[in-house]
């Protein structure tokens, strides 16, 4: 039934040839991967399903994924042999009651009876296809229901958008308002824009699509603050974390690659395991096709958070350079990129500051500046393309869609761009230097599986948590800003 209220939940019927990525569509919307079946092949959904968005427990808006239309031309036909004297409606009723709505025309009669029950209907569109007069056809049928329609214009982007075209041909149908929203990466904007336009289709209704666009907007806030805290934990316990290594074991070549390839190893699986943490947070499955297929997950990615050439390239990206190279060059003696060797009586004081005051190259002085055990912590260099690592997983996150199946190439250059500007990049390393001093503000187990457990809550790690989660803001925007202008 056709929801009468408006304090109900408004119903939408989505509808579109098939595979034109309706199912998509409403999963990008929900932010729900585990919704109906994606395929490329076509004729997917072949039953109607429903699924509801709701704003403080709320229903406001339920969905309808319909199957899709095949066979316009012939239902047209079909429909305008009917008795001419019905008016539009009726004459799609009169359809739904006779046989061939049960009969070579299933699908479609399952479309329009869920159309004719709904408040309007959203057109997915795929821009890619030719507009052959079939979909002349089904627009025809279509408005035979007397709904409202709104078309939603599908993979705008591609190189084979045939979008001139389409707007021609809607527009001789009398649908002038399109939105433009590609459900594999929604454009900037286009779902308050589907909802700003749907009000204005449903006006009766526009306070309540008002509210849930503003409750969407909230929700997306909260990720992404919660993301920069989840990204300060990462940073803040891997910057107080410190693995203390007998010298002697230093001292030998084959025992000291072991024992660094295992504090690497160590590393990586916990910076892992926040990326799955914030796949999870953004609504992915890290077992999903979906997530496997972002770029982050795939290539090199363990290798490249200690690849010297990386860690120097990251740091002049981030506007930390000399620091980053200074770094590099010191322990490059001891095959220690990415990490510091500190004494253990200092904690693992970073080699970084070692190299500002001038000492020499580690591995020339290192049996006599250092007795008993020493410790190996991350430098700044290491925590600099960690950072730049999520960063770009972030950005990717907020602009994905959660029904995209082509595979997203892994880059081998970053786009090119000016660094981060050096103020904000000092910031952050200045909020995470005191944890150079706090080795109990790291995770105490940090699993090879990365099964890292919560640090102990102190006031002052909770103060330098929230630092670290201010000082991310402007470095995200900027990284967001880097990939807009490159893509």
């Amino acid at each position: 039934m056709s929801a009468t209220s408006t304090n109900s939940a408004i119903s939408i019927a989505v509808v579109g040839h098939t595979n034109a990525g309706k199912t998509s569509l409403l999963r990008t919307l929900t932010r729900r991967i585990d919704f109906g079946q994606v395929s490329n092949s076509p004729g997917t959904t072949r039953q109607v399903a429903a699924i509801e968005l709701a704003v403080d427990g709320a229903a406001v808006l339920r969905l309808l994924d319909t199957p899709g239309l095949e066979d316009a031309p012939a239902l047209l036909e079909h429909l305008q042999a009917l008795d001419g004297e019905l008016p539009r409606g009726q004459r799609v009723q009169a359809f739904l009651n006779g046989p061939a709505a049960a009969a070579e025309f299933e699908q479609e009669a399952k479309v329009l009876r869920c159309l004719l029950a709904t408040d309007a209907g959203l057109l997915v569109i795929d821009m890619r296809e030719t507009p052959l007069p079939k979909f002349a056809a089904e627009l025809e049928v279509l408005q035979l229901c007397a709904k409202p329609l709104l078309p939603v214009l599908n993979h705008v982007r591609h190189a084979d958008s045939q979008e001139p075209a389409w707007r021609t041909l809607l527009a001789s149908h009398g649908l002038h308002a399109c939105v433009r929203f590609d459900a594999v990466a929604p454009l900037d904007g286009a779902e308050r824009d589907l909802y700003t336009d749907l009000g204005a289709l449903l006006p009766a209704r526009r306070a309540q699509l008002q509210q849930l666009s503003e409750h969407l907007q909230r929700q997306a806030v909260q990720r992404h603050t919660a993301s920069l805290r989840l990204l300060a934990e990462l940073l803040l316990g891997l910057a107080a974390y410190r693995e203390r290594v007998d010298k002697s074991t230093l001292a030998a070549a084959g025992a000291r690659a072991a024992r660094i390839e295992q504090f690497r190893a160590r590393i990586a699986a916990r910076s892992r395991q926040a990326t799955f943490d914030l796949l999870s947070l953004h609504g992915f499955d890290r077992h999903s096709a979906e997530a496997a297929e972002l770029p982050e997950l795939v290539g090199r990615w363990e290798a490249d958070l200690f690849n010297p050439e990386a860690l120097r390239d990251a740091g002049k990206r981030l506007g930390t350079g000399a620091l980053v190279g200074g770094a590099i060059g010191l322990v490059a003696d001891v095959a220690l990129a990415g990490l510091s060797l500190g004494a253990a009586a200092t904690l693992g004081a970073a080699l970084g500051g070692m190299a500002s005051q001038g000492i020499g190259p580690l591995g020339r002085k290192l049996a006599d500046k250092l007795r008993g055990r020493v410790e190996l912590t991350l430098e700044d260099a290491t925590l600099a393309l960690l950072l730049e690592q999520q960063l770009t997983l972030l950005n990717a996150l907020e602009r994905r869609g959660h029904a995209a199946l082509e595979q997203l190439q892994q880059q081998q250059q970053p786009p090119a761009a000016a660094p981060l500007e050096a103020k904000p990049m000092a910031d952050l390393l200045l909020a995470l230097r005191p944890a150079r001093a706090h080795p109990e503000w790291a995770a105490p187990k940090l699993a090879d599986a990365g099964n890292a457990q919560p640090a102990p809550a102190s006031p002052a790690r909770e103060r330098q948590l929230h630092s670290v989660s201010t000082a991310l803001r402007p470095l995200a925007l900027a990284v967001r800003s880097t990939h807009a202008r490159a893509s």
